[in-house]
Protein backbone atom coordinates (compact mmCIF):
# COMPACT_ATOMS: atom_id res chain seq x y z
CA UNK A 1 0.00 0.00 0.00
CA UNK A 2 1.37 3.11 -0.91
CA UNK A 3 1.86 6.39 1.81
CA UNK A 4 -1.43 7.86 2.79
CA UNK A 5 -2.21 10.79 5.33
CA UNK A 6 -2.53 9.48 9.07
CA UNK A 7 -4.47 11.52 11.36
CA UNK A 8 -4.60 15.20 11.25
CA UNK A 9 -8.18 14.73 12.61
CA UNK A 10 -9.91 13.86 9.92
CA UNK A 11 -9.81 13.91 5.76
CA UNK A 12 -13.34 16.32 6.12
CA UNK A 13 -11.64 19.13 8.40
CA UNK A 14 -8.05 18.76 6.25
CA UNK A 15 -9.96 19.46 3.07
CA UNK A 16 -11.64 22.47 4.11
CA UNK A 17 -8.24 23.80 5.22
CA UNK A 18 -7.89 26.09 8.54
CA UNK A 19 -11.13 26.92 10.32
CA UNK A 20 -12.57 30.03 8.73
CA UNK A 21 -12.28 33.31 10.77
CA UNK A 22 -15.90 34.46 12.53
CA UNK A 23 -18.09 36.92 10.53
CA UNK A 24 -16.88 40.37 11.12
CA UNK A 25 -20.39 41.63 11.32
CA UNK A 26 -22.80 39.44 14.19
CA UNK A 27 -26.31 40.11 14.73
CA UNK A 28 -26.83 41.60 18.16
CA UNK A 29 -23.23 43.41 17.88
CA UNK A 30 -23.58 45.07 13.92
CA UNK A 31 -20.35 47.75 14.87
CA UNK A 32 -17.62 45.57 16.34
CA UNK A 33 -15.44 42.96 14.71
CA UNK A 34 -15.63 39.69 16.32
CA UNK A 35 -12.53 38.45 18.09
CA UNK A 36 -10.46 35.58 17.07
CA UNK A 37 -12.27 32.45 18.55
CA UNK A 38 -9.32 31.84 20.71
CA UNK A 39 -7.68 35.28 21.40
CA UNK A 40 -11.60 36.65 22.82
CA UNK A 41 -11.48 36.73 26.32
CA UNK A 42 -14.10 34.97 29.26
CA UNK A 43 -17.33 37.00 29.09
CA UNK A 44 -17.16 38.72 32.57
CA UNK A 45 -21.08 39.08 32.94
CA UNK A 46 -23.46 36.16 33.54
CA UNK A 47 -24.34 34.29 30.31
CA UNK A 48 -28.07 33.15 29.63
CA UNK A 49 -26.57 30.30 28.30
CA UNK A 50 -23.26 28.63 28.39
CA UNK A 51 -22.57 24.94 26.29
CA UNK A 52 -19.89 22.96 27.05
CA UNK A 53 -18.41 21.26 23.69
CA UNK A 54 -18.00 23.07 20.01
CA UNK A 55 -19.59 19.73 18.21
CA UNK A 56 -22.95 19.61 16.40
CA UNK A 57 -24.46 18.82 19.66
CA UNK A 58 -23.35 22.48 21.06
CA UNK A 59 -23.80 24.19 17.74
CA UNK A 60 -27.17 22.94 17.02
CA UNK A 61 -28.39 24.03 20.92
CA UNK A 62 -26.84 27.38 20.35
CA UNK A 63 -28.62 27.86 17.31
CA UNK A 64 -31.80 26.71 18.56
CA UNK A 65 -31.36 29.03 21.71
CA UNK A 66 -30.91 32.24 19.24
CA UNK A 67 -33.64 31.13 17.06
CA UNK A 68 -36.16 30.90 20.05
CA UNK A 69 -34.83 34.21 21.43
CA UNK A 70 -32.25 36.66 19.62
CA UNK A 71 -31.44 38.28 22.65
CA UNK A 72 -30.31 35.58 24.64
CA UNK A 73 -26.48 36.02 25.96
CA UNK A 74 -25.00 32.47 24.41
CA UNK A 75 -21.47 31.70 24.80
CA UNK A 76 -20.00 27.49 23.02
CA UNK A 77 -17.00 26.59 24.83
CA UNK A 78 -14.25 24.34 23.13
CA UNK A 79 -11.25 22.49 24.48
CA UNK A 80 -9.42 22.43 20.98
CA UNK A 81 -11.68 23.64 17.78
CA UNK A 82 -15.12 23.46 16.69
CA UNK A 83 -15.73 20.02 14.63
CA UNK A 84 -12.56 18.07 16.92
CA UNK A 85 -14.16 15.54 18.24
CA UNK A 86 -16.79 13.19 16.43
CA UNK A 87 -18.37 15.65 14.74
CA UNK A 88 -15.47 16.51 12.43
CA UNK A 89 -14.70 13.11 11.65
CA UNK A 90 -17.44 11.39 11.27
CA UNK A 91 -19.05 9.07 7.80
CA UNK A 92 -21.22 11.84 7.07
CA UNK A 93 -24.68 9.90 7.53
CA UNK A 94 -27.51 12.09 8.29
CA UNK A 95 -28.91 9.18 9.52
CA UNK A 96 -32.59 7.22 10.53
CA UNK A 97 -31.10 5.06 13.00
CA UNK A 98 -32.13 5.07 16.43
CA UNK A 99 -29.05 6.40 18.91
CA UNK A 100 -29.96 3.06 20.96
CA UNK A 101 -31.67 0.05 21.06
CA UNK A 102 -35.08 -0.02 20.60
CA UNK A 103 -36.09 -2.91 22.81
CA UNK A 104 -34.03 -1.04 25.83
CA UNK A 105 -36.14 2.06 25.23
CA UNK A 106 -39.20 -0.06 25.00
CA UNK A 107 -38.92 -1.82 28.12
CA UNK A 108 -37.74 1.11 30.46
CA UNK A 109 -41.10 2.66 28.91
CA UNK A 110 -43.66 -0.31 29.76
CA UNK A 111 -41.65 -0.04 33.22
CA UNK A 112 -43.25 3.41 33.50
CA UNK A 113 -46.38 2.02 32.57
CA UNK A 114 -46.18 3.27 28.98
CA UNK A 115 -46.96 1.18 25.46
CA UNK A 116 -43.27 0.54 24.44
CA UNK A 117 -43.65 0.38 21.09
CA UNK A 118 -45.68 3.70 20.92
CA UNK A 119 -42.74 4.90 22.52
CA UNK A 120 -40.64 3.88 20.59
CA UNK A 121 -42.32 4.55 17.27
CA UNK A 122 -42.37 8.34 18.25
CA UNK A 123 -38.71 8.56 18.84
CA UNK A 124 -38.67 7.09 15.49
CA UNK A 125 -40.72 9.79 13.78
CA UNK A 126 -38.94 12.47 15.41
CA UNK A 127 -35.49 11.11 13.88
CA UNK A 128 -36.74 10.87 10.78
CA UNK A 129 -38.59 14.00 10.51
CA UNK A 130 -35.39 16.01 11.62
CA UNK A 131 -33.55 15.09 8.44
CA UNK A 132 -35.96 17.18 6.65
CA UNK A 133 -36.10 19.92 9.05
CA UNK A 134 -32.17 19.65 9.47
CA UNK A 135 -31.54 19.99 5.30
CA UNK A 136 -34.43 22.87 5.89
CA UNK A 137 -32.29 24.95 8.01
CA UNK A 138 -29.39 24.38 6.02
CA UNK A 139 -30.87 25.90 3.33
CA UNK A 140 -31.92 28.99 5.20
CA UNK A 141 -28.90 29.61 7.03
CA UNK A 142 -26.84 29.27 3.30
CA UNK A 143 -24.51 26.00 4.64
CA UNK A 144 -23.26 24.39 2.25
CA UNK A 145 -22.44 20.70 3.36
CA UNK A 146 -22.66 18.83 0.26
CA UNK A 147 -25.75 17.21 1.51
CA UNK A 148 -27.74 14.95 -0.78
CA UNK A 149 -30.22 13.32 0.42
CA UNK A 150 -30.18 9.79 -1.52
CA UNK A 151 -30.96 7.05 1.51
CA UNK A 152 -28.83 4.80 3.10
CA UNK A 153 -28.37 1.01 1.60
CA UNK A 154 -27.55 -1.90 3.72
CA UNK A 155 -26.53 -4.49 1.08
CA UNK A 156 -26.23 -8.51 2.58
CA UNK A 157 -23.27 -10.15 1.35
CA UNK A 158 -24.61 -13.50 2.86
CA UNK A 159 -27.72 -15.70 3.07
CA UNK A 160 -27.65 -15.39 7.02
CA UNK A 161 -26.92 -11.22 6.50
CA UNK A 162 -29.89 -10.86 4.10
CA UNK A 163 -32.33 -12.66 6.89
CA UNK A 164 -31.43 -9.88 9.30
CA UNK A 165 -32.47 -7.58 6.47
CA UNK A 166 -35.89 -9.30 6.25
CA UNK A 167 -36.49 -8.99 9.48
CA UNK A 168 -35.32 -5.66 10.31
CA UNK A 169 -37.50 -4.49 7.55
CA UNK A 170 -40.41 -5.76 9.02
CA UNK A 171 -39.40 -4.66 12.44
CA UNK A 172 -38.99 -1.09 11.16
CA UNK A 173 -42.74 -1.03 9.97
CA UNK A 174 -43.81 -2.07 13.61
CA UNK A 175 -41.66 0.82 15.21
CA UNK A 176 -42.54 4.02 13.38
CA UNK A 177 -41.24 3.78 9.67
CA UNK A 178 -43.80 4.61 6.91
CA UNK A 179 -43.67 1.71 4.02
CA UNK A 180 -43.05 4.68 1.75
CA UNK A 181 -39.51 5.05 3.64
CA UNK A 182 -38.54 1.33 3.17
CA UNK A 183 -37.63 -0.40 0.39
CA UNK A 184 -36.59 -4.37 0.46
CA UNK A 185 -34.35 -5.09 -2.55
CA UNK A 186 -32.87 -8.16 -4.26
CA UNK A 187 -29.80 -8.28 -5.32
CA UNK A 188 -30.31 -6.92 -9.22
CA UNK A 189 -31.81 -3.70 -7.45
CA UNK A 190 -28.92 -3.38 -5.68
CA UNK A 191 -26.51 -3.74 -8.39
CA UNK A 192 -29.38 -0.65 -10.83
CA UNK A 193 -27.67 1.58 -7.99
CA UNK A 194 -24.54 0.09 -7.00
CA UNK A 195 -22.04 -2.60 -8.27
CA UNK A 196 -21.06 -4.42 -5.01
CA UNK A 197 -19.82 -7.74 -6.38
CA UNK A 198 -21.26 -9.78 -3.43
CA UNK A 199 -24.28 -8.59 -2.75
CA UNK A 200 -27.26 -10.74 -2.39
CA UNK A 201 -29.80 -8.08 -1.41
CA UNK A 202 -30.53 -4.75 0.39
CA UNK A 203 -32.35 -2.82 2.36
CA UNK A 204 -32.89 1.00 1.51
CA UNK A 205 -33.94 3.35 3.67
CA UNK A 206 -35.21 6.98 2.01
CA UNK A 207 -34.82 9.21 3.94
CA UNK A 208 -31.02 9.52 4.88
CA UNK A 209 -29.52 12.36 3.48
CA UNK A 210 -25.20 12.35 3.01
CA UNK A 211 -23.01 15.75 4.51
CA UNK A 212 -19.28 16.71 4.72
CA UNK A 213 -18.89 16.55 8.32
CA UNK A 214 -16.68 19.50 8.27
CA UNK A 215 -18.23 21.57 5.81
CA UNK A 216 -21.90 21.45 7.88
CA UNK A 217 -19.78 21.93 11.63
CA UNK A 218 -17.86 24.97 10.17
CA UNK A 219 -20.93 25.59 8.29
CA UNK A 220 -23.50 25.64 11.27
CA UNK A 221 -20.35 27.21 13.22
CA UNK A 222 -20.57 30.26 11.24
CA UNK A 223 -24.43 30.06 10.95
CA UNK A 224 -24.25 30.86 14.86
CA UNK A 225 -21.81 33.34 14.89
CA UNK A 226 -23.87 35.56 12.71
CA UNK A 227 -26.50 35.67 15.50
CA UNK A 228 -24.75 36.69 18.17
CA UNK A 229 -23.66 33.49 19.94
CA UNK A 230 -19.80 33.44 21.40
CA UNK A 231 -17.23 30.86 20.24
CA UNK A 232 -14.44 30.66 22.46
CA UNK A 233 -11.90 27.81 20.92
CA UNK A 234 -8.94 26.48 23.28
CA UNK A 235 -11.34 26.53 26.30
CA UNK A 236 -10.82 23.58 28.28
CA UNK A 237 -14.06 23.14 30.54
CA UNK A 238 -12.98 21.07 34.17
CA UNK A 239 -15.79 21.47 35.88
CA UNK A 240 -19.42 22.20 35.74
CA UNK A 241 -21.94 22.94 38.26
CA UNK A 242 -24.53 25.61 39.32
CA UNK A 243 -24.82 28.40 37.94
CA UNK A 244 -20.53 27.77 37.15
CA UNK A 245 -18.54 26.71 34.16
CA UNK A 246 -14.64 26.06 35.06
CA UNK A 247 -12.77 26.57 32.65
CA UNK A 248 -8.47 26.53 32.46
CA UNK A 249 -8.88 30.31 31.64
CA UNK A 250 -10.70 31.12 34.58
CA UNK A 251 -14.68 30.87 35.80
CA UNK A 252 -17.70 31.86 33.56
CA UNK A 253 -20.90 32.50 35.02
CA UNK A 254 -24.41 31.12 33.51
CA UNK A 255 -27.79 31.13 34.12
CA UNK A 256 -28.64 27.48 32.22
CA UNK A 257 -25.42 24.93 31.41
CA UNK A 258 -25.44 22.69 28.88
CA UNK A 259 -23.00 19.70 28.16
CA UNK A 260 -22.89 18.45 24.86
CA UNK A 261 -19.63 16.30 25.26
CA UNK A 262 -20.40 13.30 23.88
CA UNK A 263 -17.01 10.60 23.96
CA UNK A 264 -15.67 13.41 26.09
CA UNK A 265 -18.17 13.50 28.68
CA UNK A 266 -15.74 11.58 30.92
CA UNK A 267 -13.35 14.56 31.13
CA UNK A 268 -15.40 17.40 33.08
CA UNK A 269 -16.40 16.96 36.80
CA UNK A 270 -19.98 17.73 37.71
CA UNK A 271 -22.18 16.21 40.24
CA UNK A 272 -25.74 15.96 37.96
CA UNK A 273 -27.32 13.65 36.07
CA UNK A 274 -25.81 11.55 33.31
CA UNK A 275 -22.29 12.91 33.61
CA UNK A 276 -19.40 11.02 34.93
CA UNK A 277 -16.59 8.45 34.11
CA UNK A 278 -18.43 5.43 33.35
CA UNK A 279 -21.53 7.26 31.98
CA UNK A 280 -20.19 6.91 28.49
CA UNK A 281 -16.59 5.59 27.13
CA UNK A 282 -15.36 6.61 23.92
CA UNK A 283 -15.85 3.71 21.39
CA UNK A 284 -12.97 4.13 18.51
CA UNK A 285 -14.34 4.12 14.45
CA UNK A 286 -11.58 4.16 11.90
CA UNK A 287 -12.40 5.57 8.69
CA UNK A 288 -10.17 5.64 4.87
CA UNK A 289 -11.03 7.64 1.93
CA UNK A 290 -9.61 7.19 -1.42
CA UNK A 291 -7.98 9.39 -4.11
CA UNK A 292 -11.09 10.45 -6.46
CA UNK A 293 -11.60 7.52 -9.15
CA UNK A 294 -11.89 8.12 -12.84
CA UNK A 295 -15.13 8.62 -14.74
CA UNK A 296 -14.52 5.08 -16.55
CA UNK A 297 -14.60 3.46 -12.93
CA UNK A 298 -17.72 5.40 -11.58
CA UNK A 299 -20.09 4.56 -14.68
CA UNK A 300 -19.31 0.41 -13.98
CA UNK A 301 -19.37 1.19 -9.88
CA UNK A 302 -22.85 3.15 -10.67
CA UNK A 303 -23.55 5.16 -7.04
CA UNK A 304 -25.27 8.08 -9.11
CA UNK A 305 -27.79 7.80 -5.98
CA UNK A 306 -25.06 8.80 -3.88
CA UNK A 307 -26.76 6.37 -0.85
CA UNK A 308 -24.78 6.08 1.92
CA UNK A 309 -23.50 2.20 1.69
CA UNK A 310 -22.89 -0.03 4.43
CA UNK A 311 -23.51 -3.88 5.00
CA UNK A 312 -25.30 -6.12 7.38
CA UNK A 313 -21.99 -8.03 8.68
CA UNK A 314 -22.08 -7.84 12.55
CA UNK A 315 -18.61 -5.72 12.24
CA UNK A 316 -20.37 -3.43 9.87
CA UNK A 317 -18.64 -0.76 7.61
CA UNK A 318 -20.44 2.30 6.46
CA UNK A 319 -19.25 4.84 3.46
CA UNK A 320 -20.38 6.91 1.01
CA UNK A 321 -19.49 8.12 -2.13
CA UNK A 322 -18.37 12.03 -1.63
CA UNK A 323 -18.77 15.23 -3.77
CA UNK A 324 -15.23 14.92 -5.25
CA UNK A 325 -15.45 11.34 -6.42
CA UNK A 326 -14.02 9.67 -3.60
CA UNK A 327 -14.83 6.38 -1.65
CA UNK A 328 -14.79 7.10 2.71
CA UNK A 329 -15.29 4.02 3.93
CA UNK A 330 -15.23 3.34 7.73
CA UNK A 331 -15.58 1.05 10.85
CA UNK A 332 -14.79 0.20 14.13
CA UNK A 333 -10.57 -1.14 13.69
CA UNK A 334 -9.26 -1.05 17.29
CA UNK A 335 -12.64 -0.56 19.08
CA UNK A 336 -11.29 1.11 22.78
CA UNK A 337 -8.49 2.00 24.69
CA UNK A 338 -7.51 1.20 28.16
CA UNK A 339 -9.03 3.75 30.79
CA UNK A 340 -11.55 5.42 28.35
CA UNK A 341 -8.67 6.99 26.23
CA UNK A 342 -9.81 8.94 23.38
CA UNK A 343 -7.84 9.30 19.75
CA UNK A 344 -5.94 12.67 20.03
CA UNK A 345 -5.21 14.16 16.39
CA UNK A 346 -6.54 10.35 14.90
CA UNK A 347 -4.05 8.01 13.95
CA UNK A 348 -4.73 4.63 12.59
CA UNK A 349 -3.13 1.67 12.90
CA UNK A 350 -1.54 0.11 9.58
CA UNK A 351 -3.75 -3.16 10.60
CA UNK A 352 -6.88 -1.30 10.40
CA UNK A 353 -6.12 0.70 7.54
CA UNK A 354 -5.75 -2.68 5.49
CA UNK A 355 -8.63 -4.19 7.05
CA UNK A 356 -10.99 -1.24 5.90
CA UNK A 357 -8.92 -1.36 2.51
CA UNK A 358 -9.54 -5.19 2.01
CA UNK A 359 -13.16 -4.52 2.76
CA UNK A 360 -13.57 -1.73 -0.01
CA UNK A 361 -11.85 -4.24 -2.28
CA UNK A 362 -14.13 -7.17 -1.42
CA UNK A 363 -17.24 -5.11 -2.50
CA UNK A 364 -15.58 -3.52 -5.82
CA UNK A 365 -13.03 -6.37 -7.07
CA UNK A 366 -10.56 -5.34 -9.55
CA UNK A 367 -10.66 -1.88 -9.17
CA UNK A 368 -8.09 0.36 -8.40
CA UNK A 369 -8.74 1.87 -4.86
CA UNK A 370 -5.69 3.73 -3.62
CA UNK A 371 -5.74 5.26 -0.01
CA UNK A 372 -5.11 9.02 0.48
CA UNK A 373 -6.20 8.95 4.37
CA UNK A 374 -6.89 7.81 7.12
CA UNK A 375 -8.08 8.73 10.52
CA UNK A 376 -10.26 8.36 13.74
CA UNK A 377 -12.84 9.32 16.22
CA UNK A 378 -14.59 8.70 18.96
CA UNK A 379 -17.94 7.86 19.55
CA UNK A 380 -19.78 8.09 22.90
CA UNK A 381 -21.17 4.69 24.18
CA UNK A 382 -23.14 4.25 27.26
CA UNK A 383 -23.72 0.46 29.11
CA UNK A 384 -26.47 -0.18 27.06
CA UNK A 385 -25.95 1.37 23.90
CA UNK A 386 -28.51 4.00 24.47
CA UNK A 387 -28.53 7.57 24.56
CA UNK A 388 -29.64 9.88 27.44
CA UNK A 389 -30.57 13.49 27.90
CA UNK A 390 -31.27 14.83 30.90
CA UNK A 391 -31.87 18.37 32.66
CA UNK A 392 -31.68 19.03 36.11
CA UNK A 393 -33.86 21.79 37.14
CA UNK A 394 -32.16 22.61 40.40
CA UNK A 395 -28.71 23.03 38.72
CA UNK A 396 -30.17 24.35 35.86
CA UNK A 397 -27.59 21.71 34.37
CA UNK A 398 -28.21 19.39 30.79
CA UNK A 399 -26.77 16.61 29.75
CA UNK A 400 -26.72 14.39 26.58
CA UNK A 401 -24.42 11.38 25.64
CA UNK A 402 -24.34 7.72 24.14
CA UNK A 403 -25.14 8.72 20.61
CA UNK A 404 -22.77 5.61 19.60
CA UNK A 405 -21.97 6.08 16.28
CA UNK A 406 -25.84 7.62 15.00
CA UNK A 407 -24.99 10.99 15.94
CA UNK A 408 -25.80 13.48 13.61
CA UNK A 409 -29.16 13.69 12.74
CA UNK A 410 -29.64 12.77 17.04
CA UNK A 411 -27.53 16.02 17.30
CA UNK A 412 -30.10 18.09 16.47
CA UNK A 413 -33.04 16.48 18.12
CA UNK A 414 -31.60 16.28 21.53
CA UNK A 415 -30.42 20.01 21.17
CA UNK A 416 -34.02 20.96 20.43
CA UNK A 417 -35.06 18.58 23.66
CA UNK A 418 -32.56 19.75 25.87
CA UNK A 419 -33.84 23.59 24.88
CA UNK A 420 -37.42 22.31 25.45
CA UNK A 421 -36.24 20.89 29.33
CA UNK A 422 -34.59 23.48 29.87
CA UNK A 423 -37.62 25.95 29.14
CA UNK A 424 -39.84 23.41 31.45
CA UNK A 425 -42.08 22.78 28.15
CA UNK A 426 -44.13 20.09 27.81
CA UNK A 427 -43.48 18.66 24.43
CA UNK A 428 -44.18 15.77 22.65
CA UNK A 429 -39.17 16.12 22.28
CA UNK A 430 -39.77 16.19 26.59
CA UNK A 431 -41.95 12.96 26.42
CA UNK A 432 -39.50 10.75 24.00
CA UNK A 433 -38.20 7.46 25.67
CA UNK A 434 -34.38 8.82 25.75
CA UNK A 435 -35.00 11.54 28.43
CA UNK A 436 -33.68 10.82 31.67
CA UNK A 437 -32.74 7.01 30.55
CA UNK A 438 -30.53 5.41 32.75
CA UNK A 439 -28.09 3.08 31.22
CA UNK A 440 -26.26 2.06 34.15
CA UNK A 441 -22.50 2.56 34.52
CA UNK A 442 -20.03 0.93 32.96
CA UNK A 443 -17.60 -1.95 34.63
CA UNK A 444 -14.29 -0.73 36.17
CA UNK A 445 -10.72 -1.28 34.47
CA UNK A 446 -9.70 -3.72 33.18
CA UNK A 447 -12.95 -5.45 32.95
CA UNK A 448 -14.51 -2.56 30.72
CA UNK A 449 -11.21 -3.41 28.23
CA UNK A 450 -11.64 -7.02 27.84
CA UNK A 451 -15.16 -6.97 27.77
CA UNK A 452 -15.58 -4.34 25.12
CA UNK A 453 -12.26 -6.19 22.63
CA UNK A 454 -13.98 -9.48 23.52
CA UNK A 455 -17.82 -8.75 22.23
CA UNK A 456 -16.05 -7.29 18.64
CA UNK A 457 -13.90 -10.27 18.63
CA UNK A 458 -16.60 -11.98 18.73
CA UNK A 459 -18.38 -10.20 16.03
CA UNK A 460 -15.29 -10.54 14.15
CA UNK A 461 -15.03 -14.38 14.31
CA UNK A 462 -18.92 -14.48 13.58
CA UNK A 463 -18.31 -12.84 10.35
CA UNK A 464 -15.84 -14.45 9.14
CA UNK A 465 -17.86 -17.77 10.13
CA UNK A 466 -21.23 -16.69 8.03
CA UNK A 467 -19.08 -15.33 4.90
CA UNK A 468 -16.81 -18.72 4.83
CA UNK A 469 -19.63 -21.04 5.10
CA UNK A 470 -22.63 -19.12 2.92
CA UNK A 471 -24.71 -19.44 6.38
CA UNK A 472 -28.10 -19.26 6.08
CA UNK A 473 -28.56 -18.42 9.63
CA UNK A 474 -27.26 -15.75 12.43
CA UNK A 475 -24.55 -17.22 14.04
CA UNK A 476 -24.24 -18.22 17.45
CA UNK A 477 -21.48 -16.85 18.30
CA UNK A 478 -22.81 -13.08 17.31
CA UNK A 479 -26.01 -13.82 19.27
CA UNK A 480 -23.84 -14.61 22.26
CA UNK A 481 -21.99 -11.19 21.77
CA UNK A 482 -25.09 -9.14 21.29
CA UNK A 483 -26.80 -10.61 24.12
CA UNK A 484 -22.93 -9.66 25.92
CA UNK A 485 -23.05 -6.07 24.76
CA UNK A 486 -26.83 -5.61 25.13
CA UNK A 487 -27.28 -4.94 21.60
CA UNK A 488 -30.11 -7.56 21.39
CA UNK A 489 -33.52 -7.12 20.50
Amino acid sequence: MTAYRNGEVSHWMWASGPPAAPPAEPSGSPSAPTPDRRSAPLPEERQDLVIVGGGLTGLWAAHQAVVEDPGRSVTVLEAEHVGYGASGRNGGWMSTLLPGNRAVYARAARARGLDGVAEVSAFQREMNATIDDTLRVLAEEGVDADQHQGGHLQIATTPAALKRLERAHAANLAHGYHASELDLLDAGQVAERVAVAPALGGLHYRPTARVDPAKLTRGLARAVERRGVRILEGTRVTRVGAGRVTTTRGDVRAATVLCCLEAYSGQVEGDVPGLGRREAIPVNSSMIVTDPLPDAVWERIGWDGRECLSDAAHTFVYAQRTEDGRIAIGGRGTPYAYASGTPGPGMVDARTVRTLHDRLRHFFPGTDLTVEHAWRGAIGVTRDWCAGVFFDPSTRVGVVRGFAGHGVTATRLAARTLLDRAAERDTPLTRLPWNDHDSGRWEPEPIRWVGVHAMYRLFGVADRWEESRHSQETSLIARFGSRLAGLRE
